[in-house]
C-alpha cells in the first residue's frame, strides 16, 4: 500500500494535472450560508466545528463500514488542540456533542442548496412528451432502540415491536434517479401527508408518477398548481366514481370526480368536482387497468404514450435498493440513538447519495448512455477512492492516474435492460427457518 502511494504522489508532482473531484460539487459557500440561515455556525474555536461537523454527517453516508469516529480520523476532520506538536484521538463524546449542536437544520438546507444548483444536470426532458419525468414513493428506515427514537418515530406493530420506524417519502428523477426532495417522519405518518410536504420541491415542466395509495384530490390538485407546467399521472382505483364528460377516442376521455365531503371540510378551498383524464387499456394483464392524469390534451399527449410512462415509476424502486443494499451496505439499521441524530444522518445520507448520482451522470455523459446503465456500485467505490487520497493528499490534489480510472468507462456501464419481460414480475419467496409440519 505504501509503494502504490509513492506511485501516485510521483504521478501527481510529474504530471502536474489534476482533476475536479465530484467531492467538491458541495461548495464551502453552501456550508458556510446553511449555518448561518439557520443559526448553527461555530462561534468559538472547538474540536469539532461546525463546517467539519456537516462534512462527517455527509461522509458517514458513504463510508458505512466505518464507525464515526473511524470516519472522523481517516478524514482528518477533526482541529488539533494547542500545542499543535501534539497528537490525540477525539473522543466519541466530542462527536456526539458537535451533532446535538448541529442539529438536522443544516443539513436539510444544504440538500435543498445542491439540488437547486444541479438542477440542469438531474433533470433531463422525455423525448417523447418534453416533460422530466418524476416518481413519488414512501420506504422505512430503522432506527436504534433507544427511548427516545422510540417515542419520536414508534413501531408500525403495536403488538410486535422489534425496532422503531422511520417513514420517508421522496421525491426522484427517473431519467438519472436523483433525489429530488425527501420527506420523513414517525412510521404512524401516511405517504400521502409526508408527499405533500413535497410541493415547494416539484420542479417546472414536469410529470410526476404516483402510486394508487396518493390518490387524494387534495394532493393532486395542489401537486397541479405547485409549480409550472407540474403535472401528475396515477393508476385507476377499481371503485372510482366518474362522470364522462367529453370522449377523446375509445378508452380516452375527460371525467368528472366528486370530491368527499370530508376532504372539503379539510380544505374549504376545495371545490365539489375536479376534472382529469382517463385512459384505459384495451386488454389490461394485471391489476392495473388504466390511469387518470392532468394532461388533458389528446393531440400534445398520446394514449400510447401516457400508458407506456408510468412503468419508469420503478427506478426510484431501483433507487431505494443503491441507497439500502449498496450503500448503506444492507445495514438497514440508521446508526444514530437520539432522534435529531436520525435526521440528521438521513439527510447525509441523500446528500452523499446524490453526490454519487452526480459522478453516474458525468460518466454517463462521456460514455453517452444513460444513466441508469451506469453501474452504482463502481461509482461509489470512486468516490471512496477519491475521499482517502484527499485524506492522504496535503494540498487536495487529486493524482491523474484516479482521472484514468474515471476514463475507464467499460467498468462502468452495465449491460442494457431487456425492453420486453417474457414473465411478469413476482415476489421473492423467503423459506422459514423452521419445518413445516402437514396434515393428511
Amino acid at each position: 500500500m505504501f509503494a502504490q502511494e509513492l506511485v501516485l504522489a510521483h504521478e501527481t508532482i510529474e504530471d502536474g494535472k489534476n482533476y475536479e473531484s465530484v467531492v467538491n460539487a458541495i461548495q464551502l459557500e453552501w456550508i458556510e450560508q446553511a449555518l448561518l440561515d439557520t443559526s448553527k455556525a461555530s462561534i468559538r474555536r472547538r474540536r469539532l466545528p461546525a463546517q467539519q461537523a456537516v462534512w462527517l454527517v455527509i461522509w458517514m453516508g458513504l463510508q458505512r463500514n466505518k464507525s464515526i469516529k473511524e470516519v472522523c480520523s481517516s478524514l482528518d476532520l477533526a482541529l488539533q488542540p494547542e500545542p499543535q506538536n501534539t497528537w490525540s484521538r477525539v473522543a466519541p463524546s466530542v462527536l456526539t456533542d458537535s451533532r446535538r449542536r448541529l442539529d438536522e437544520a443544516p443539513l436539510a438546507a444544504l440538500f435543498k442548496t445542491s439540488v437547486a444548483a444541479w438542477e440542469s444536470e438531474e433533470l433531463v426532458k422525455d423525448k417523447v412528451l418534453g416533460l422530466s419525468i418524476m416518481a413519488v414513493d414512501g420506504t422505512t428506515f430503522r432506527c436504534q432502540d433507544s427511548e427516545d427514537n422510540a417515542q419520536a418515530f414508534g413501531f408500525i406493530s403495536q403488538k410486535h415491536k422489534p425496532y422503531p420506524q422511520l417513514r420517508l417519502v421522496g421525491l426522484m428523477a427517473t431519467e438519472t434517479r436523483f433525489m429530488v426532495g425527501a420527506a420523513f417522519d414517525a412510521c404512524q405518518v401516511g405517504e400521502a401527508t409526508l408527499a405533500r410536504r413535497l410541493l415547494a420541491d416539484v420542479p417546472a415542466n414536469s410529470l410526476t408518477l404516483f402510486d394508487r395509495c396518493y390518490f387524494s384530490a387534495d394532493l393532486l390538485i395542489s401537486w397541479n398548481a405547485a409549480a409550472s407546467n407540474s403535472h401528475w399521472l396515477t393508476p385507476v382505483k377499481r371503485k372510482l366514481r366518474y362522470e364522462v364528460v367529453e370522449h377523446f377516442a375509445e378508452n380516452d376521455m375527460l371525467i368528472s370526480m366528486p370530491i368527499s365531503p370530508q376532504a372539503q371540510r379539510n380544505n374549504p378551498n376545495l371545490p365539489t368536482h375536479w376534472q382529469a383524464r382517463l385512459i384505459l387499456y384495451k386488454d389490461p394483464k394485471g391489476e392495473i387497468e388504466g390511469f387518470i392524469t392532468s394532461l388533458v390534451d389528446p393531440e400534445k399527449y398520446s394514449l400510447e404514450d401516457l400508458l407506456a410512462v408510468y412503468w419508469q415509476r420503478w427506478e426510484i424502486e431501483e433507487g431505494y435498493g443503491e441507497i439500502k443494499q449498496t450503500q448503506l451496505q444492507s445495514e438497514v439499521t440508521l446508526r444514530s440513538r437520539f432522534a435529531v441524530g436520525v435526521r440528521q444522518e438521513l439527510w447525509g445520507i441523500l446528500l452523499a447519495y446524490n453526490l454519487v448520482r452526480l459522478e453516474m451522470i458525468h460518466i454517463a455523459q462521456d460514455a453517452d448512455v444513460s444513466p441508469t446503465r451506469v453501474s452504482f456500485t463502481a461509482a461509489i467505490n470512486l468516490i471512496d477512492t477519491q475521499l482517502r487520497w484527499l485524506a492522504l493528499s496535503p494540498d487536495g490534489t487529486l493524482p491523474s492516474k484516479l482521472k484514468q480510472m474515471r476514463e475507464s468507462i467499460s467498468h462502468f456501464i452495465l449491460p442494457d435492460k431487456r425492453k420486453n419481460r417474457t414473465y411478469p414480475r413476482s415476489v421473492l419467496f423467503v423459506p422459514t427457518k423452521y419445518p413445516f409440519r402437514y396434515k393428511h
